[in-house]
């Protein structure tokens, strides 16, 4: 049994892998392995050679990811970037010495010259159109971050359902440009969870609003969650990890920094002993034990109430189906999970196939 619980395990893994090129961005992270597989071949590149704890480099990141979704669809056009803290021999090997560094390689060359015009996506999808005799225009990029007014503060924020944290920001601060691609990636991990809402406020704007916050300094983040209105001071640190450390401790969500499920989500820890029971009982008592599980079921509340009818199906479908219905029905999750889906549909399936692997891993 321990081999066969290996083997689901492994397939959850590369079922991760799958799913993760769903939520991948629009730029090509470069390393020393694949430098060469993507630089220099059939189509021209734009690489930028970054640090990340680079200022310049965090305030070009959402422009040169405009870029990146700009040229997305393009075949003879490869954005890319690469980690010169990561990958020092790529970055060494082309002469860089300070960041960001942008150059330009023809298609077939691993000759670049070096791009020296304005930061702005304006500028860098220019200078791509001219190189590469193209003619793409600039991708509007939907953002996931709500944007609140005068109007909509308190009906948004003040909403006792959500769990809402807000960047008081200002547009001329620099550490708030700095922090807004991380804050746009928080923002976009989450948007599935309907009862988390990551949002801005223009501070300078709405002074009143920054005022009656208590907000001096930009950006200051406040976290309002549902128990709590007069918002909690935000204090950790401005990683996208972090970030999405924070909001997992404190809204009870299972999210990595690419929006994907982890193997925690939709896991009820209540009923961990139930399906324990379940597995090793005859099949006479398993089913005075699914009796028992969908009561448990019934007591529950909010996002722990819906993961635990994912339980009871479960159970009741093993009862029907037999003994190895949760390793097939895993291994049939694993091969849709595999192809490209929807993330609506994927959070779906993650959270039926974690729940799963609690019948399969407790046999």
């Amino acid at each position: 049994m321990m081999s066969s619980n290996k083997t689901l395990f492994a397939l959850g893994a590369l079922a991760l892998l799958a799913v993760s090129s769903v939520f991948a961005d629009d730029v090509v992270v470069l390393t020393e392995e694949n430098f060469e597989k993507e630089v220099g071949q059939d189509r021209a590149a734009l690489v930028e050679f970054y640090a990340p704890w680079c200022g310049h480099c965090k305030k070009l990141a959402p422009e040169y990811e405009k870029l990146g979704a700009s040229f997305k669809k393009a075949k003879n056009v490869l954005i890319a970037k690469v980690d010169c803290d990561e990958h020092k021999s790529v970055c060494g090997k082309f002469g860089v010495s300070g960041y960001p560094t942008i150059q330009w390689f023809p298609k077939g060359s691993l000759e670049p010259k070096k791009y020296e015009a304005a930061r702005t996506s304006e500028a860098l999808v220019e200078y791509v159109n001219k190189e590469a005799g193209t003619n793409v225009k600039i991708a509007a990029i939907p953002s996931s971050v709500v944007v609140l007014t005068q109007e909509t503060f308190d009906d948004i924020v003040l909403d006792k359902t959500k769990d809402v944290l807000v960047e008081f920001y200002a547009p001329w601060c620099g550490h708030c440009k700095s922090l807004a691609p991380t804050y746009e990636k928080v923002a976009a991990a989450f948007k599935l969870d309907k009862d988390v809402v990551i949002a801005n406020v223009d501070a300078d704007n709405y002074k009143d609003i920054a005022e009656k916050y208590g907000v001096s300094g930009y950006p200051t983040l406040k976290f309002f969650p549902r128990g709590n209105k007069d918002g909690e001071e935000y204090g950790g640190g401005r990683d996208l990890e972090d970030f999405v450390n924070f909001i997992n401790e404190k809204c009870g969500t299972s999210r990595d920094a690419k929006g994907q499920l982890t193997s925690k989500a939709g896991i009820v820890a209540s009923l961990d002993e139930l399906v324990k029971d379940f597995v090793k009982a005859s099949d006479e008592e398993k089913k005075a034990i699914a009796s028992k599980i969908e009561e448990e079921v019934g007591k529950l509340e909010g996002s722990a109430a819906r993961y635990g009818k994912i339980y009871v199906n479960a159970a009741k479908k093993s009862l029907a189906k037999g003994g190895d219905y949760a390793k097939n029905e895993i291994q049939r999750l694993e091969r849709i999970l595999e192809k490209s889906v929807n993330p609506t549909k994927a959070d779906e399936f993650t959270l039926k196939k974690n729940v799963l692997y609690t019948f399969a891993s407790s046999s």
